[in-house]
């Protein structure tokens, strides 16, 4: 049992120091984390739609969310483990979610890795881990299988 409880911790630091040497290829490092959640999040809070939904949901509590997403950025960058979140029931029952609003978070976080200058590589990477995490929220927030059955569809 303890050897294999050490080849498994070998095993996560091995898979770690790979995530970090890959971000660090692509200019990604804890400063990038950092600088990336706070350009977003300011975005965010001064986008038409996107604000006043998280507004309403983080009013008094931007400070405690900030540093969340900043774990949790991290842990998805350098596999770290660190966020032990639950992104799912953290987005349910939000006052004005909607489906179509994970598509303008999806531009303006592609626009916010622009400005804040992240290499091409780190831009891709970003936002395909962005891209599988809406989808994931979107598919777990608004899915009904139900929709699937040809017998629930109207006929044309």
């Amino acid at each position: 049992m303890t050897m294999e409880l050490s080849g498994r911790a070998a095993h996560r630091a091995e898979i770690t120091a790979r995530a970090q040497a890959d971000m660090a290829a692509m200019g990604v490092d804890a400063a990038f984390i950092d600088r990336l959640v706070d350009t977003f999040y300011g975005n965010i809070q001064q986008h038409a739609e996107l604000g006043p939904v998280f507004e309403g949901r983080l009013a008094g509590r931007w400070p405690e969310h900030m540093v969340k997403m900043k774990a949790f950025w991290s842990s998805v960058a350098f596999k770290t483990g660190a966020y032990g979140g639950k992104p799912v029931q953290a987005h349910q029952g939000v006052d004005g979610m909607a489906e179509h609003l994970f598509l303008q978070w999806l531009q303006l976080f592609s626009d916010t890795l622009a400005e804040i200058g992240a290499t091409e590589e780190a831009r891709g990477w970003f936002l395909a881990s962005a891209e599988r995490i809406a989808k994931s929220l979107v598919l777990s927030l608004f899915y009904n299988p139900a929709f699937d059955d040809p017998r629930m569809r109207s006929a044309p």
